[in-house]
């Protein structure tokens, strides 16, 4: 699934759009179906902001458009008129380049989904001590990773950020969160907002530490990287059990 700092490259991108008066059209059928390109042709996008994993679309006359990839989609941005292959679900054309939705399942009109969100990890400057007050409120017998994971706790981190600011400052995903100090919780986050924020400010390709790289040694202290199912997603964790200690993951 993208995670918070694609969304954001994504805003950035579709920046090229805003103040003009979009020409609108849905061909994927199930976009046809939503209806939601007639709600704002013609109008003029106001601005596009990145939200956690969400974006946001603010048409002139309060009309607000939520769009969340999921697993697959993606926002791209090209040449008005440009070829193309395949059948976009959204595409909002400019006075000379357009956006194109491609694999969108997630369109509303609406943002009742969003105010459940806690702070977003890429905001300037992090509210960390909201996210902070959000933890201390949480169920503190689940896991610090699947802690990390919940929007309405901080949005914007996935599997993938998870691992890489965990192993960063060497704390495991897999420590009930009543175990994990307020210091420690403090370093996680900041460590996947500096790693996120990199990301976003400089798009070059960074190496994975322990994502994806399950049986691999650690690039620290040389133990084998593990992965395991968390949460009840089962969204998989890789951390490193050598230099990240915690307790070992259920094998229920």
């Amino acid at each position: 699934m993208p995670e918070g700092d694609t969304i954001h490259r994504a805003a950035r991108r579709l920046q090229a759009l805003v103040g003009q008066r979009l020409s609108v059209d849905a061909p994927h059928p199930r976009a046809r179906a939503e209806r939601i390109a007639e709600r704002i042709d013609g109008r003029v996008l106001e601005s596009v902001e990145a939200l956690g994993k969400n974006l946001l679309f603010r048409f002139e006359g309060g009309i607000v458009l939520r769009s969340h990839l999921r697993l697959s989609g993606r926002w791209t941005v090209t040449p008005l008129g440009g070829p193309r292959a395949g059948t976009p679900w959204l595409v909002l054309r400019g006075e000379r380049a357009e956006g194109v939705l491609w694999n969108g399942p997630v369109l509303e009109l609406h943002t009742r989904s969003i105010a459940r969100l806690g702070p977003d990890i890429l905001e300037r400057p992090p509210r960390f001590d909201t996210m902070l007050e959000r933890m201390r409120r949480a169920d503190e017998t689940r896991w610090f990773g699947e802690t990390l994971l919940d929007q309405s706790v901080v949005a914007g981190i996935g599997n993938m950020w998870l691992a890489e600011a965990l192993w960063g400052v060497q704390l495991s995903p897999w420590r009930r969160l009543r175990d994990v100090s307020d210091g420690d919780r403090r370093r996680a986050l900041e460590s996947a907002a500096e790693l996120m924020r990199a990301s976003v400010d400089d798009a070059r390709r960074v190496g994975h530490r322990v994502y994806r790289r399950a049986g691999r040694p650690c690039p620290r202290c040389g133990a084998r990287i593990r992965s395991w199912g968390q949460g009840d997603d089962n969204r998989m964790t890789y951390w490193c059990p050598g230099c990240q200690a915690g307790d070992d993951p259920p094998r229920v």
